[in-house]
């Protein structure tokens, strides 16, 4: 058995895009999820891997990236999951936390073989990194109840596709670093 990393997928986030109306109330549903899946890691000295959108500020780092969002009107979704010191953060530009990021040397570096997937877009973001963690050789676990998403029904049918076409570990947070 390997290294399981908890990995936090596009969580520092202003909300300032389209779908942010539909994605908020989700969103504010499972903050306080991963904030405890976050607090288990790290008991647990389990690495936690933030990997975020960059938002097309391409001149910018995580620091820039979480000001703004503290700065932003729903600072509430962001204050509970700040990385902390030990944490590890990888920005990406779109939807898998693997394309063109370079986060599979991270995982090979630090031995690192299985994830757990949390944070937003289920239907998106979540499900591409889960195919993309999968043709990579990487166990995945998701927890349902710390994914947020935008339609509900596409959510439920991107977590049944990445158990049965992934072999993902579909399972509620309280399974995980009990």
């Amino acid at each position: 058995m390997g290294k399981t990393a908890l990995t936090v997928i596009d969580m520092i986030n202003t909300y300032d895009h389209p779908d942010a109306d539909r994605l908020l109330p989700s969103a504010e549903r499972v903050v306080p999820v991963i904030s405890r899946l976050l607090e288990r890691a790290r008991r647990r000295d389990a690495p936690v891997i933030y990997v975020n959108d960059n938002f097309g500020e391409w001149r910018s780092h995580h620091g820039e990236l979480l000001d703004k969002a503290l700065a932003g009107p729903h600072a509430h979704l962001v204050e509970p999951l700040v990385p902390d010191e030990s944490s590890l953060f990888v920005v990406k530009a779109r939807h898998s936390i693997f394309f063109e990021t370079p986060l599979s040397y991270l995982l090979t570096q630090q031995g690192i073989d299985q994830l757990v997937l949390c944070g937003q877009v289920t239907e998106q973001c979540v499900l591409y990194s889960s195919l993309d963690a999968h043709i990579r050789h990487f166990e995945v676990t998701v927890p349902r109840d710390a994914v947020a998403h935008i339609h509900k029904d596409l959510a439920d049918a991107a977590l049944r596709m990445m158990e049965r076409n992934m072999g993902a570990r579909v399972c509620d947070s309280d399974d995980l670093w009990a």
